[in-house]
């Protein structure tokens, strides 16, 4: 494993994105366990973009117009119901003490959809993993999974720690009422900023 996949792929997972920010929302609002669990979805809905690239699929979706502002569009208007949700006092950044199990795996599936909404991340594993696996491998297959189960066992890690941090400072955003409507703002408009930025994406 080369020391320049390693930092890119750090570089990459460490940037605040629409995981990260999740993550971020599920530990503030609902502490540790949800924001392990939000950790893991955004790690499994990385897995579909694997399997995309390795099909083929990704091809199709860099090549099709079409199929690209599908997912694109889908992906803004999702990021978009977020950030109103953000918004509200009784939305996902409500902070609650106790997080039923039903709630945990339902967070764990919006994770998943945060991360398979966003036609870049197939796109990143098509251009991005290859260069990594040299024409004279052996079994490029078995090299490029490997490479992937590095990226998401990384993913994994970095989005708790972001997540677990969270959690740990809820309690003092709940006792100052004034900063936590700030809070809700601030993830509000960068879920739009999100939104915005991948519209104006290209393929």
């Amino acid at each position: 494993m080369s020391l320049e996949f390693l930092i890119t792929c750090l570089v990459v997972v460490a940037s605040p994105g629409t995981g990260v920010l999740y993550t971020l929302a599920a530990g503030l609002s609902r502490g540790p366990r949800a924001s392990l669990a939000a950790a893991f979805g955004c790690t499994l809905g990385i897995v579909p973009h694997l399997a995309a690239a390795i099909g083929g699929l990704a091809a199709i979706l860099h090549t099709s117009a079409v199929v690209f502002h599908a997912f694109q569009y889908l992906g803004v208007a999702y990021l978009l119901t977020m950030a109103w949700g953000a918004l509200r006092e009784d939305g996902p950044l409500a902070i609650e003490r106790d997080a039923p199990a039903r709630s945990l795996r339902g967070i764990a599936v919006k994770a998943i959809l945060v991360n398979l909404l966003n036609p870049k991340l197939s796109i990143f594993f098509l251009a991005f993993l290859p260069q990594f696996v040299g024409p004279s491998e052996a079994h490029p297959l078995a090299r490029m999974l490997a490479l992937s189960g590095v990226f998401m066992a990384m993913t994994f890690v970095i989005f708790a720690g972001y997540g677990l941090f969270a959690a740990a400072v809820r309690d003092r955003l709940a006792a100052r009422p004034r900063i936590l409507a700030w809070t809700r703002r601030s993830f509000a408009a960068a879920f739009v900023l999100l939104g915005a930025r991948l519209a104006l994406a290209e393929r």
